[in-house]
């Protein structure tokens, strides 16, 4: 079928709706950062702490992605940047539904991670760059990646073989390797928090 006879559909309920609904103003956290920063924990302890406020959230998790949807794409630059592209789709639905979606990626790429801002409203995608030096990364190295990478084993790796595109702008900048997970977690918080409550 070409892509000339795809027409959107409009349906009745808003996103003005939902969000009236669920009482809270969707948002899009995007973590970023180096394999081994801590993004995972931070969004996973972030989403607890909305949880316990009442606030309807999911959380998108690099790993959890390969095994379903993004589980027939490769490493390869492209294949991250597809990565990447589809869940900004995802979390754009997630936005729509009026909901507070967290993920947690490397996203090595400015581009790419432009590319989603861009899907949303302005002020709807907070980019969080979770910062920790490469050293402290390869010191926790709790999934044994950098090790294999720096083997040679794992081709593209980010830091490694293949570049980390550090966030010049990012609304929050968090060092994972200076404060504790508890003041990452609230530091972002403290930032999101009149942004998500409706008053």
């Amino acid at each position: 079928m070409s892509a000339n006879n795809i027409v959107k559909q409009h349906y009745k309920i808003s996103q003005a709706e939902r969000i009236r609904l669920l009482q809270q103003k969707p948002l899009i956290i995007w973590l970023t950062g180096l394999s081994g920063s801590g993004k995972s924990t931070i969004a996973d302890n972030l989403e607890q702490l909305l949880f316990e406020k009442g606030f309807k959230t999911y959380l998108l998790d690099g790993d959890n992605i390969r095994h379903g949807l993004n589980k027939n794409i490769d490493f390869s630059e492209e294949g991250r940047k597809e990565n990447i592209r589809r869940i900004g789709e995802v979390a754009k639905l997630f936005v729509d539904a009026g909901m507070i979606v967290i993920t947690a990626f490397i996203s090595p790429f400015k581009e790419d991670r432009a590319t989603v801002r861009s899907l949303v409203s302005e002020g709807d995608f907070i980019e969080v760059f979770v910062d920790c030096p490469l050293e402290v990364c390869e010191q926790r190295d709790v999934k044994g990646l950098y090790a294999k990478a720096r083997k040679g084993e794992i081709p593209n790796f980010t830091g490694i073989s293949s570049p980390f595109e550090q966030p010049e702008q990012p609304e929050i900048h968090v060092h994972s390797d200076k404060a504790s997970l508890e003041e990452c977690v609230q530091e972002i918080y403290s930032f999101i928090q009149d942004k998500i409550e409706i008053r």
